[in-house]
């Protein structure tokens, strides 16, 4: 048994198909077929069910491929060992980020990060709270950005920082004729949303109170993945919704106008990075933190006159 034929078997558990497995591991699939195939023999049971399409690990295979994941994740942490102790900043990070923060957060600072750390590589996808916490604890994200706390013991949190909520309404009256407005002034039958799965949701739930609301004379039922989506349609005079602070940057000056804020304190979400708790790339870690942090308004980094809005 070796490192590779425990890449090559994960490969196939993620493809489940062993043609899109060699070509993801650069080797052709009679390479890949016969690897794995000469572990079976080594370790005489059946990893795969080729019979199935797609393919599917057996009742064993599924044990074996948890412990390989296990397995390589603490070899993979051997050089990451090594570059933290030669004081090096470089490697891969993979980073995991709600899609409610990534097209804000994102452009503020990516660049600059890769222009001053040339060598490191990052990989960074879109995931829903769950998925991002679900990937910390298999190994296959090394840290996650989004709304904490988690309250999970396995995983550790950092703040970044405290984004304020805000609500925007292209034709309700409310907006014009108060200078701050409650929570419970929110109509939910006006009320867009996004879809169930992200936290961002939640979080307005929490805050208008939503599940205690009625939600009978609802006129439009929609939701959406996308923040982006739901503003248009509050434009189009379909509703209105509620937006964090890092979205206003992609507004026009005559869409600023129909944004109120809320009553101090000021319903926020706290933003922060997530890892493993036995996670090893401080040093990758902390420079992501310090640029993420340099590329944030200074009034974002303030707790004080805001109350964090809970996730669940």
């Amino acid at each position: 048994m070796n490192i590779q034929q425990l890449e090559y078997v994960l490969a196939v558990d993620k493809h489940r198909h062993f043609l899109k497995a060699s070509e993801s591991c650069f080797i052709t699939q009679a390479t890949l077929s016969a690897m794995i195939k000469k572990l079976e023999e080594e370790l005489n049971v059946i990893l795969f069910d080729r019979n199935k399409h797609p393919v599917e690990p057996t009742a064993i295979g599924k044990k074996i491929i948890e412990q390989a994941k296990k397995s390589l994740r603490e070899i993979y942490r051997i050089q990451d060992i090594i570059n933290e102790e030669k004081d090096e900043v470089k490697g891969e990070l993979r980073i995991g980020i709600i899609p409610s923060l990534a097209p804000y957060l994102l452009p503020l600072f990516i660049k600059q990060f890769l222009d001053t750390y040339q060598d490191v590589a990052l990989t960074i996808n879109e995931y829903t709270t769950s998925e991002i916490q679900e990937k910390l604890l298999e190994g296959s994200l090394d840290v996650g950005i989004l709304a904490i706390p988690l309250l999970n013991n396995d995983l550790k949190e950092s703040t970044l920082f405290y984004e304020e909520f805000f609500y925007y309404s292209n034709t309700d009256v409310l907006s014009k004729s108060k200078q701050h407005i409650l929570p419970k002034d929110v109509n939910p039958n006006n009320l867009l949303l996004l879809e169930e799965g992200h936290c961002f949701r939640n979080q307005v739930f929490n805050l208008c109170e939503l599940r205690k609301k009625d939600f009978t004379s609802l006129k439009l039922n929609y939701q959406s993945g996308s923040i982006e989506t739901i503003r248009k349609m509050v434009d189009l005079n379909m509703g209105c919704t509620i937006l964090p602070e890092l979205t206003l940057s992609m507004l026009t000056t005559e869409q600023k106008q129909k944004l109120s804020r809320f009553e101090k304190p000021s319903p926020v979400r706290e933003i922060g990075l997530v890892t493993h708790r036995h996670f090893i790339k401080e040093k990758l870690i902390k420079v992501l933190n310090n640029c993420i942090l340099d590329a944030i308004p200074q009034s974002m980094l303030d707790k004080s006159c805001k109350t964090i809005i809970p996730l669940q």
